[in-house]
């Protein structure tokens, strides 16, 4: 069975032909970095108009990179929800115009689980049930995962996304964005500890809920005191506060694993691409004997 499907949930317009669930046929992303740069952040209305202009051209290259035509597909797939609304509009519109044309069937797809059956086009995917940590600019939670389509939320973010926290983060010490990827890049040559920055919501009581609002206010507050330093101190800087991130991420995941009993855990999301949380899940799992699978950064995006 082979399986078309759209994704434009936020900044990034893509189509995919996928085959019997597990193989890629083609995959075709286009980003729109350099449409967002200037403001640090993505903009939804800019963010509909690029996937105005991408779309179409995004799935013709989906297409023919897989050396079908749509007489050859068995079905449409297309996120429905959740993400920017024009954005979502866009895909969802050409999805439905595909499928009305061709007289295929078509599906919506929460974007969340989309996240979560990334890691079964990988060879050796979680068995169920398992442990889940989501994580991305938009999404940070904790969900046990029974079977496919039948997922348990166990704990979410009360305010602001782990990702949502690097990008903001980055942009106030002028990195640039997409920033989580350069205060990555920075924290690998950096001292997580030269900085004290807080942990929300680490305690027992709180559960497998985040809460990262209150660390990027410690950054503003450290940045006006001591100003964006360079060379060294930057990425002591950078490592502190993504150190903070991670240790968060861990230690409510390690915590969720071993009060559900689970011995396999997933990550998935694009902060599921950050290389230090990569590592400390890991190790994580080593020391407390759970299983980690993680999808390669490229099945990190939406």
């Amino acid at each position: 069975m082979r399986v078309f499907g759209i994704e434009s949930s936020c900044d990034e317009t893509a189509a995919a032909v996928v085959e019997d669930g597990r193989l890629v046929r083609s995959d075709v992303v286009a980003s729109q970095h350099e449409v967002h740069a200037r403001y640090g952040g993505v903009v939804p209305e800019l963010a509909s108009r690029a996937h105005i202009l991408n779309v179409v051209p995004v799935v013709q290259a989906a297409l023919e990179r897989a050396s079908v035509t749509l007489d050859d597909i068995d079905g449409i797939a297309v996120t429905n929800a959740p993400g920017l609304v024009g954005a979502l509009l866009v895909g969802l519109q050409t999805a439905k115009s595909l499928a009305w044309v061709t007289g295929k069937p078509l599906v919506g797809v929460h974007h969340l689980e989309g996240h979560l059956t990334a890691i079964y086009l990988e060879p050796d995917p979680p068995p169920m049930p398992h442990l889940a940590l989501i994580v991305s600019g938009g999404h940070t939670s904790l969900v046990r995962v029974n079977d496919h389509g039948a997922v348990i939320e166990l704990g979410a973010t009360r305010d602001d996304a782990a990702g949502e926290a690097f990008d903001k983060g980055a942009k106030l010490l002028g990195l640039g964005y997409p920033g989580g990827a350069v205060i990555d890049k920075l924290a690998a040559t950096g001292d997580p500890h030269a900085v004290a920055f807080p942990k929300s919501m680490t305690a027992g009581e709180h559960g497998a809920d985040f809460s990262f609002s209150g660390l990027k206010t410690a950054l503003l507050h450290h940045v006006r005191a001591h100003r964006v330093p360079d060379g060294q101190p930057l990425a002591d800087l950078c490592a502190s506060y993504q150190a903070a991130i991670v240790e968060v991420l861990v230690r409510k995941t390690r915590r969720a694993a071993r009060k559900h009993g689970l011995e396999h855990v997933q990550v998935c999301g694009g902060v599921a691409a950050n290389q230090g949380l990569r590592a400390a899940l890991r190790a994580a799992g080593a020391e407390d004997g759970f299983r980690v699978y993680i999808p390669p950064p490229a099945r990190c995006t939406d």
